[in-house]
This record gives structure tokens, C-alpha cells and sequence, in this order.
């Protein structure tokens, strides 16, 4: 039996996936940028920035799932298998390990500073800029750590 991973990728082949392969995927990043000024900005935009990144992913995985449903081979049972598919692999994928990533990267970051006794300006910016400048690094390594987890998972019990 094909995974859930193949088959949806031929259900959406034939158009251009506006959450994926548009700027529009950038907002499920937005907690990584929110991650990357935790030092310098109030706790409140941190929380803001994952529920961006949250109603993101549930807006793919509900664009995902209706399209199915709707289709004539859909229905309620593929409609469910695809959201839970696309929500946990969005949840996991953009926002639960790049947001604990990039908060480590930029802690760990902190720490080195503080123990060269580095203060001011440098101690404060370094860690926001390398938590930045790590988020290009984590994306395609944490996408292809999930694709392969929820293959062993979620895909391999819905098969």
C-alpha cells in the first residue's frame, strides 16, 4: 500500500502548494525569528511568534484535508489521515524541534559569551545573530529527521 507521504504528494502534484512553495511558508518560521530575539525582545512576542507559526500549520493542514475530502476517491476517513499527516509533520517539522533548536542554539550561545566574559551590546546581539543565521542550516536536516520518523510512525500505522 503507497504512504500517506506519496499520496499526497500525487493528490497536490499538479498545483502549486501555497503553504509550501510560496512565501507563505515562511510563517511557519516565525517562531525560530521569535526563538532567535528571546534575549532582546519581551516574552509576550516569543508566545506571539508560535501562535503564528501554530495557525499556520493548522492552515496548511486544514487546506490539505478539505481538498481531499472533497475530491471523488476522498471522504471523511482520507481527510482525516491527511490533516493528522500534515499537522503532526508541521507541528513537528516547523515549529516543536526548530523552535527547541534554535532556543538551545542561542542559550548554548550565551553561555560560551558568558564564560568568556563577554557583557553589553555583544553579549546580548551575538546569540540573536547566531540563532538567525543557524535557522537556514536546521530546515532541510529537521524536514528530512521528521519525514523519516513519521515514516516509521504515523505513515507505517495508517498504511
Amino acid at each position: 500500500m503507497e504512504s500517506v507521504k506519496n499520496k499526497l504528494k500525487q493528490s497536490f502534484s499538479h498545483e502549486k502548494d501555497f503553504y509550501r512553495e510560496t512565501p507563505a511558508r515562511y510563517l511557519g518560521y516565525t517562531n525560530e525569528v521569535g526563538e532567535a530575539f528571546r534575549p532582546l525582545i519581551k516574552k509576550i512576542f516569543v508566545h506571539l511568534s508560535y501562535g503564528i507559526a501554530v495557525s499556520y500549520v493548522c492552515a496548511d493542514a486544514y487546506d490539505k484535508s478539505s481538498k481531499v475530502y472533497k475530491r471523488p476517491s476522498g471522504g471523511t476517513k482520507a481527510a482525516a489521515i491527511t490533516a493528522g499527516d500534515v499537522l503532526i509533520w508541521q507541528l513537528l517539522a516547523s515549529v516543536i524541534i526548530p523552535g527547541f533548536t534554535i532556543n538551545r542554539i542561542c542559550w548554548g550561545t550565551g553561555k560560551l559569551l558568558k564564560m568568556a566574559h563577554q557583557k553589553g551590546v555583544v553579549k546580548k546581539w551575538i546569540p540573536t545573530c547566531v540563532g538567525l543565521i543557524s535557522i537556514p542550516a536546521i530546515i532541510h536536516p529537521i524536514d528530512n529527521l521528521v519525514d523519516v520518523l513519521m515514516d516509521k510512525t504515523y505513515r507505517a500505522y495508517i498504511k
